[in-house]
């Protein structure tokens, strides 16, 4: 079971929880990164942290499907980018938002950081993940 808590005594997030609690017990995936690279190790969209962060989502959503998560399990994440601008943070973040991450709302962090690992890399994910129980199938 998930619990997520928006602190009433603090300033309310727009799109995320302040906190997620999570019953002992669950089965958590703490996932690397998710990158702009595509499984042959191109960099999808030089230059736009948009079309980036579209890929990092889709690569995120592939690592959730290989333990058996989704999106909407998603607890936690950490998003950078490669900017000092709050617009280009703002759009990266529209991406985050529209991707069903926020549906929890989910607890994140975003920041503008100088340089991440790829040559012309703008923007990663990491994140922490609920992997649901199979359904009992007899």
């Amino acid at each position: 079971m998930i619990q997520r808590v928006t602190v009433p005594t603090l300033f309310p997030p727009p799109t995320y929880s302040h906190t997620s609690v999570v019953e002992a017990g669950t089965r958590l995936a703490f996932l690397a990164g998710a990158v702009p690279l595509t499984a042959d190790g191109e960099l999808v969209g030089p230059g736009d942290p948009v079309r980036q962060a579209e890929q990092v989502i889709a690569n995120l959503r592939e690592q959730l499907h290989a333990v058996g998560s989704d999106l909407e399990h998603v607890l936690d994440t950490e998003v950078y980018v490669v900017s000092s601008e709050t617009a280009t943070l703002s759009a990266v973040w529209e991406v985050v938002e529209a991707s069903g991450l926020s549906r929890g709302p989910h607890s994140s962090t975003l920041l503008g950081v100088a340089c991440l690992g790829y040559t012309g890399q703008l923007v990663e994910i990491t994140a922490t993940a609920v992997v649901p129980e199979a359904p009992d199938r007899t």
